[in-house]
């Protein structure tokens, strides 16, 4: 039986110690909030920005909501932005992505403040993480080290395979794992022998967004399975790029769909808005 990595129970670990800080911050007549920023109304998105509005009030920071019409301009909702960065009561600026198709993504991205940019997105921030200087890491890779530590799975000397490169879990995974002394191999869609070159990771690290992908044939007998992935089968039931129930008997510690690596990412997007306020 792998070892069950539990992402409810850490990100609540974690989300108490930041409610102590806050508390402690607050004695000192530092407060903090949080701009959520949305534009139409996507059901996923609304779910993802409720969650976060919860976890702000747990945490005793305050979060202020900005739900747009789907035909706002881009240029209003850069002009909200403008406003907020300069707004001194906000110590955090999130827009949450996907926005509508008449809006430039990046753009909105390179107009948050980087001191502001607590999704860590900004690309001032990730070049930060790239030349090991402070900013802020993007909070899903931000949050699957904090699961490794936190289940005392060793990452220094392990062979960690990436699989996925995007800019917000693939690159930065890597990069966060390369501080941690792993050696790393990213693996994309591109990749000759998928299977092999997975096989010979201690630590694999999925997220390439297919329900299922990852069967038992692509792990190594005792491996560590970190499952970044999230979708909602047919049946109603949520998945993950892993196929749970054929790799739990090979690995030798496994995050679940749903409960683990998906709790994290919202206690990291916290831990990162306190760090705004003590910055």
């Amino acid at each position: 039986m792998a070892q069950l990595i539990d992402g409810k129970k850490i990100s609540q670990e974690i989300k108490d110690e930041l409610k102590e800080t806050v508390a402690s911050l607050q004695s000192k007549g530092i407060e903090g909030a949080l701009a959520v920023i949305q534009v139409g109304n996507d059901p996923a998105s609304s779910v993802y920005v409720r969650n976060k509005k919860k976890a702000c009030e747990y945490i005793g920071i305050r979060s202020e909501s900005y739900e747009l019409p789907e035909e706002t301009t881009e240029d209003e909702l850069l002009a909200l932005i403008e406003t907020l960065n300069e707004d001194p009561k906000v110590n955090g600026i999130l827009c949450q992505l996907p926005v509508p198709e008449h809006m430039d993504e990046q753009k909105i991205i390179r107009t948050i403040a980087p001191s502001k940019d607590v999704d860590g997105f900004h690309t001032q921030n990730v070049g930060a993480l790239v030349v090991g200087q402070q900013g802020f890491v993007s909070c899903t890779p931000a949050g699957v080290i904090q699961l490794l530590k936190r289940s005392g799975i060793e990452i220094s000397g392990k062979h960690c395979v990436v699989v996925g490169r995007s800019n917000i879990v693939g690159k930065p995974m890597a990069l966060l794992m390369l501080q941690e002394n792993a050696t790393v191999t990213i693996c994309h869609s591109r990749t000759a022998d998928l299977k092999s070159v997975c096989k010979q990771a201690d630590i694999l690290i999925v997220a390439v967004g297919k329900p299922k992908m990852i069967t038992a044939e692509y792990v190594k007998e005792g491996a560590t399975v970190i499952d970044v992935g999230i979708h909602r089968q047919e049946d109603g039931k949520l998945c993950g790029d892993v196929d749970f129930d054929q790799v739990e008997p090979v690995a030798g510690a496994i995050t679940p769909v749903p409960g683990g690596v998906g709790p994290m990412t919202i206690a990291m997007l916290m831990n990162n808005c306190v760090e705004a306020m003590t910055r």
